[in-house]
């Protein structure tokens, strides 16, 4: 593949004057290099200007967890910019997990915030960040394989990823069109950073090389630009904040429920229900009569049909329809509207959903069969969110009665409601997970109204055991992240919606 590669020289444009900048003659477009953290063996750097390929040998441990080791080629950089490679490991013999990375750290330390974009040994590819000087790393792994060029980007306080992933003896041309990862992060560093190229072995005794060519890095003026928003359905683990892309598109997508098999998702876009394995493309679902669905559906506990809110004939209000799990006609379920669907009770006989009744919205259920509907909440202010505890006991749902929006529940006649969050948030959808353990929500600002989309948001995972609440991710979402259940089945992981902010 190599020998087929022809690059234009490698650029780097300052935000300040928009001057050529290279570094040191034996360093191409960089300016130093030095081993970062508890490195045994040192290492080294061999730039060749006739191919434009830097060469880097590096020692240490790893880069990830509290603090790094590893050796870095870098450059001081303020402003907006893209940083390009096609990056290869020389070699096939060193540890699976072995790091090539383009690098964007606030400091030289050990333990200094960081994002970068890492190729592992075995193909891996992620995008990973530390917050803050001494924080613990987290990641979020792409779908695609040791793709053959990687860009990271820098767009005010969002840092993402981007890659071109060829066919096998393709021909290359340039310029490339890269694609976006659906992996993107928010860290806000203080200028100048650092930015370059590491190799860790992850292995201290040892080292690893890594060739990158191509090496491309242009300032950008982000201000300029109106990005694009993109949608990304992402899983994680309650055991760990890593994060992995299991699909990301330019289109719309909304609230993914995790199917009783596990094996694929229900999602809606543009007005529509879509079914998407968890390794493959969306499919469209035929909702007969409920058109126009919204981000309100869920699967029955039996898994063989659906419940979907969608606007509808003869008011154009929202009302939740049931049809079987592989499409076709739907059965008109509330006949008032507007009605939007949450919570299915564990024995599949109850609907429970947010419905706005002479100007208040609060939680109501009903039975699958249709017929009258049951108000459980009375107070004045917004509820909403309804979902079933496992067990059948409890409805959890949000309310803004005390002030923010918080995590309520209440026994499914309506009785003893209890307030379960309170805290500096807007806390809105409480799922709870399938053996009973642990609620997940989505946390905004304080001072955010309502749920929009387009937010900084941090989806939290609270055990029910203790009360205890850890932070499983931040990212830009809002409306569409989690409206509905979208636990898997064995309460391991959560799928959510993120959005990717995508520059021209």
């Amino acid at each position: 593949m190599k020998s087929n590669l022809r690059f234009l020289p490698a650029i780097v444009f300052m935000c300040l004057g928009a001057q050529l900048v290279f570094g040191d003659s034996n360093l191409g477009i960089f300016s130093d290099q030095s081993d970062v953290g508890d490195v045994a063996k040192p290492g080294s750097v061999n730039f060749d200007p006739a191919k434009g390929e830097y060469l880097i040998t590096g020692g240490g441990e790893n880069i990830w967890n509290t603090n790094d080791a590893f050796h870095f080629v870098w450059q001081k950089v303020s402003g907006d910019f893209t940083l390009a490679a096609n990056i290869s490991f020389v070699g096939t013999n060193g540890a699976p997990h072995r790091k090539a990375c383009l690098m964007i750290r606030q400091s030289l330390s050990a333990d200094s915030a960081y994002v970068d974009v890492a190729i592992h040994g075995n193909g891996l590819t992620a995008l990973q960040c530390r917050d803050t000087d001494g924080d613990a790393t987290h990641e979020i792994q792409l779908d695609v394989s040791a793709p053959q060029f990687v860009r990271i980007e820098k767009h005010g306080n969002y840092v993402s990823m981007s890659f071109e992933k060829l066919p096998t003896n393709a021909v290359i041309l340039m310029p490339l069109i890269f694609h976006p990862s659906g992996a993107m992060y928010k860290l806000q560093f203080k200028e100048p950073f650092y930015v370059g190229l590491a190799v860790c072995p992850h292995d201290n005794k040892t080292t690893a090389q890594a060739v990158f060519s191509g090496v491309q890095f242009h300032a950008i003026s982000t201000n300029a630009d109106k990005p694009a928003i993109e949608s990304t359905i992402e899983t994680i683990p309650v055991s760990s904040t890593d994060r992995t892309v299991a699909y990301h598109t330019h289109n719309h997508l909304e609230a993914a429920n995790w199917s009783r098999d596990g094996k694929y998702f229900i999602c809606n876009g543009n007005g529509r229900i879509y079914k998407l394995a968890t390794n493959g493309e969306p499919q469209l679902l035929d909702t007969g009569a409920a058109a126009g669905c919204n981000n309100d559906h869920g699967i029955s506990p039996d898994g063989t049909q659906l419940a979907v809110s969608a606007y509808g004939e003869p008011d154009k209000q929202s009302h939740v329809y049931i049809l079987p799990i592989e499409g076709g006609a739907a059965r008109l379920v509330t006949s008032n509207g507007p009605s939007y669907w949450h919570g299915w009770s564990p024995d599949g006989k109850t609907l429970a959903y947010c419905a706005n009744r002479n100007g208040e919205f609060d939680i109501y259920t009903i039975s699958v069969a249709g017929g009258e509907e049951t108000r459980l909440t009375t107070v004045p202010g917004l509820d909403d969110g309804p979902d079933y505890s496992p067990d059948g006991k409890y409805i959890y749902f949000n309310s803004v009665r005390t002030g923010l929006m918080q995590i309520w529940r209440m026994k499914t006649d309506g009785s003893e409601q209890e307030q379960i969050t309170s805290d500096d948030y807007n806390n809105w959808f409480a799922h709870p997970s399938p053996d009973g353990k642990w609620i997940v929500f989505l946390s905004y600002d304080k001072n955010v109204k309502g749920h929009p989309a387009g937010q900084d948001v941090t989806l939290r995972l609270m055990s029910l055991s203790d009360k205890k609440i850890k932070v499983l991710a931040k990212f830009f979402g809002g409306q569409g992240t989690i409206n509905v259940p979208s636990w898997s089945p064995d309460s391991s992981q959560i799928a959510f919606v993120s959005y990717q902010m995508v520059y021209p």
